[in-house]
């Protein structure tokens, strides 16, 4: 583009590849990123197409809107009008059709690469076949073992536990009772009383007794 040209021949032929009305505000906007127009240079080049009757020019109150001269398009009847229509119609049609594929298709993507490739599959597969096998020798490991619990002998355990338990339980409330009872005429507090004689009780130990 020339300078002399100062970007005419670009708004020339951007207005009448659209045929659509435009203010010199919509063209700066629509083609100074690609072609680097400045808007002065816009609104001075369609003054000069519109001067040269190479485009046409409308004022509406104080905008000015400007359009491709309608004379150089051919006449269009009302079958050619009902056949773009038709085209028209058609073409969304594929569009949005092809919009839902391409959604489909992206959606497939995304879970496929969410996947697991074959080679990660295969290496994860191979860790599992180790770990199970790992398990296997240690169920084995136990199954061959001499030194299993008898239910006898469990039950056995299970009721020397309850009895010392109990036992347990009976010599702590005697103690209790006896502390309360030399607390009656003891002047200070119980803590004091059972660090003055050495006595340290469960919660002191953090112990809890067992439920029977």
């Amino acid at each position: 583009m020339s300078k002399k040209d100062n970007g005419a021949t670009v708004i020339l032929a951007y207005l009448n590849e659209k045929n659509r009305p435009y203010s010199a505000q919509d063209v700066f906007c629509n083609l100074q990123k690609q072609h680097g127009l400045g808007k002065t240079a816009v609104v001075k080049a369609m003054e000069l197409l519109a001067l040269e009757g190479k485009i046409k020019e409308k004022t509406y109150g104080k905008q000015k809107i400007y359009f491709a001269d309608q004379s150089q398009f051919k006449d269009v009847n009302d079958a050619d009008l009902k056949a773009m229509d038709s085209q028209i119609s058609q073409l969304s049609a594929e569009v949005q059709s092809l919009t839902q594929s391409c959604r489909q298709l992206d959606a497939e993507l995304k879970e496929l690469s969410s996947s697991l490739t074959t080679e990660e599959m295969m290496s994860e597969i191979k860790e599992l076949k180790a770990e199970c096998s790992g398990y296997r020798a240690r169920v084995e490991k136990i199954k061959s073992a001499t030194n299993h619990v008898t239910p006898e002998e469990k039950e056995k355990v299970y009721k020397e536990q309850n009895v010392y338990v109990k036992e347990w339980k009976k010599r702590k409330r005697l103690a209790s009772d006896m502390i309360n009872a030399i607390l009656e005429g003891y002047p200070k507090s119980k803590k004091h009383f059972l660090e003055e004689v050495g006595v340290e009780t469960d919660e002191d130990c953090k112990v809890v007794v067992p439920s029977t």
